[in-house]
């Protein structure tokens, strides 16, 4: 299954897995970003939306 990588085995297996751990820390920072960030827009719009009804009740 793997391919014969001689005498740089460890340092071509060592960069897949530096490399792997890379891409998954910023898939897992890129989603808590976007939940964070969702999750201040929501509120910025709920005060919008009272702050508009009263405007409107006023």
């Amino acid at each position: 299954m793997l391919p014969d990588l001689g005498k740089y085995a460890g340092y071509v297996l060592s960069a897949y897995a530096v490399s792997l751990t890379l891409i998954i820390l910023l898939v897992l920072f890129s989603v808590m970003r976007a939940r964070r960030v969702r999750r201040e827009l929501e509120d910025i719009e709920a005060r919008q939306g009272r702050s508009t009804k009263e405007a409107s009740d006023g």
